[in-house]
């Protein structure tokens, strides 16, 4: 059944086209949050928080199945997630973020390096250059990260600025044998930086192989690897949220050191 129902959540998202700007500046607003048309009759709802003038805006693509239920009134179902629950720390340090929620509560495993996501993500972008005039980078987490490699890779000439990582799926797992080498890292343009935590346990997303991580990405002019350590395990699973590899209690380390690298990319 779960088969099935990726199969046709694939065949959805090959409806999806990126809005144009006419066509974006028509969707549902309410406050910080949109729906954005994205064909077929599907919308993707986004959550948009800002400051005044935003150094940069960081187009924010979870982990997990990728599902935050943003509700109309900014609240989230799901915000453990690094990329989520930080979004307040980020805007106070002059960064606007944008965190994209899944069409109709789909499962993002094992679709997000394929050509219908990676429309998706060209969509978002189009939609933060629009918002503010400042440089748009993608920065994923964990599952979260084939995603930005993804629309990174297939980015159209200065749309985006950079490509940030932080505990890259590298190698495949039980719930996904999809990694960030089927999102062809090698065709990535822009500066990225590869973020791993020497105490990250999950398997999926081993430190050690960060380095590889970066070398695949032959293209990119710039790819550095950044080694953090530390953390809290809360989380029941190594891979969890609460832990290591979400950062949980060392997200102002990262933080900052992210930011250094951004402000020294434009951001």
């Amino acid at each position: 059944m779960l088969r099935i129902c990726s199969l046709c959540v694939a065949a959805s998202l090959m409806l999806a086209q990126p809005p144009p700007a006419a066509q974006q500046a028509a969707a549902i607003t309410d406050d910080q949050v949109t729906d954005l048309r994205l064909g077929g009759g599907l919308s993707q709802r986004v959550l948009y928080v800002a400051p005044a003038r935003p150094r940069a805006t960081l187009v924010m693509l979870p982990g997990g199945t990728g599902d935050v239920g943003v509700r109309r009134d900014g609240d989230l179902r799901h915000d453990d997630n690094f990329v989520v629950r930080t979004r307040a720390a980020w805007v106070a340090r002059g960064y606007a973020v944008l965190i994209p929620d899944t069409i109709d509560r789909a499962n993002l495993r094992g679709l997000r390096s394929s050509p219908a996501y990676q429309r998706v993500i060209d969509g978002l972008v189009t939609y933060a250059r629009a918002r503010a005039a400042a440089p748009v980078f993608l920065l994923g987490t964990s599952q979260g990260t084939i995603a930005a490699v993804n629309g990174a890779a297939h980015a159209r000439p200065g749309s985006i600025a950079g490509l940030v990582l932080t505990e890259t799926v590298s190698l495949p797992g039980k719930l996904s044998k999809e990694t960030i080498f089927a999102a062809n890292p090698q065709s990535v343009r822009v500066p990225a930086l590869v973020v791993a935590n020497r105490d990250d346990a999950c398997d999926v997303a081993l430190p050690s192989m960060a380095p590889r991580v970066a070398a695949a990405m032959t293209g990119s002019p710039e790819a550095r690897v950044l080694m953090v350590e530390g953390g809290v395990q809360r989380s029941g699973s190594a891979c969890g949220s609460l832990s290591p590899h979400g950062y949980y209690g060392i997200e102002e380390q990262v933080i900052g050191a992210i930011i250094a690298w951004l402000q020294a990319h434009g951001g």
